[in-house]
């Protein structure tokens, strides 16, 4: 036995550093949040309940193309898409469910989507008794939406679109040339 071991077992050098480190805790802030009455503050990136977007004209995003339903891992996206009535070449989700109880908030939902209509929420708190309200369709997802996404984004001017319409009809004005003219 060595001289410091042997002072260290008469001055009880292990209660002392146990102590020690108990006193020094008494002056650090405790990091116990006392949740649901502190709510914690969530990263950038969290990825909470999954949520369709709209434009800022009100517009869905989604054009029922189903590539979410296709990237889940899990299968708890179904969508059922159609076309527009007075756009034929338009689509968008007729139907759209998504199953939280099954959903493994992965994000490739959002990935996979081409036109950016559907972003992970940070709201976590959807707990319940009944199973059957986490079964969301595609109101209930439009207004997590608009609830956690006030702000819209611009709806790309595209063919098929009011926009669309607006460019063709103006340069149908200025005489270009069409296919058939052309060919």
């Amino acid at each position: 036995m060595s001289l410091a071991n042997a002072v260290n077992k008469v001055i009880f050098g292990e209660i002392l550093k146990g102590l020690a480190l108990t006193f020094g805790h008494l002056f650090h802030k405790p990091i116990t949040q006392q949740y649901p009455h502190t709510k914690p503050k969530l990263p950038d990136g969290y990825r909470g309940i999954m949520s369709l977007l709209r434009y800022d004209d009100g517009t869905e995003r989604c054009v029922g193309c189903a590539l979410c339903e296709i990237a889940c891992p899990s299968g708890v996206i179904k969508v059922v898409s159609a076309e527009e009535p007075d756009r034929p070449l338009n689509r968008y989700a007729k139907t759209y469910t998504f199953d939280v109880t099954r959903c493994v908030f992965c994000g490739f939902c959002v990935d996979a989507c081409p036109v950016d209509a559907l972003a992970m929420t940070k709201e976590f708190e959807w707990a319940s008794e009944n199973k059957r309200t986490l079964f969301l369709d595609k109101e209930q997802l439009l207004a997590n939406g608009d609830r956690c996404f006030p702000v819209r984004g611009k709806k790309p001017a595209y063919l098929g679109s009011i926009e669309g319409d607006w460019y063709l009809d103006k340069v149908k004005n200025k005489h270009y040339p069409t296919h058939a003219e052309t060919d």
